[in-house]
């Protein structure tokens, strides 16, 4: 699959370990499950990276690294993935979010809703929203997880059954098209 793409692009563990401050922190991240890249630790890290992005909350890298840490997703891909939302598209996510929780709450939702990340937008508009915005974040997350971790499972299947269809192709052309080999004289003659 896309192995050896997220492998370029995956930091070494050793090279973290050997960060100066990180050194306190670093058996936390010991577990080699958290590093490799296997049909499972993707697919997890897939579920793990998009539904933090959709929760409207600080630090979802961190809640993402953590949550890769207690699920033994890939670390790296987990928190990778959580920059879907990032501070561009953070804004039309929320609202995104926000009409769909209203929408299963039964509420009106108002359209003119400008989403700020300062203290005096928390205190005074986040608690007219905060229902709708947090189901909505809820429900959108948990679909967007699902999605990414069954499509990673599904993904992965198909390119390794590619693979191992191509090699048994690869197998039987090499077998067909063999030059024979002439074995050495016995008793004078040569057999093909």
């Amino acid at each position: 699959m896309a192995k050896k793409l997220f492998r370029k692009w995956m930091p070494d563990p050793k090279k973290l370990y050997a960060i100066k401050g990180f050194s306190r922190i670093a058996h936390w991240f010991q577990d080699a499950n958290l590093w490799h890249l296997n049909r499972n630790s993707v697919a997890k890290a897939f579920f793990i990276g998009p539904f933090w992005s959709a929760m409207p909350m600080p630090w979802q890298m961190l809640t993402s690294a953590i949550s890769a840490m207690l699920f033994k997703a890939n670390l790296p891909l987990s928190v990778a993935l959580v920059w879907i939302s990032n501070p561009i598209t953070m804004a039309p996510i929320w609202y995104f979010n926000y009409r769909i929780g209203g929408l299963l709450l039964g509420e009106s939702t108002k359209d003119n809703v400008q989403f700020e990340m300062s203290w005096h937008w928390i205190s005074h508009s986040f608690v007219a929203i905060w229902q709708p915005l947090l189901l909505g974040s809820l429900v959108v997350g948990l679909a967007l997880g699902s999605m990414g971790y069954l499509l990673i499972h599904i993904l992965w299947r198909v390119q390794v059954n590619l693979s191992w269809r191509r090699r048994l192709h690869n197998r039987q052309f090499k077998k067909r098209f063999k030059k024979p080999t002439i074995q050495p004289k016995q008793d004078g003659i040569h057999k093909p």
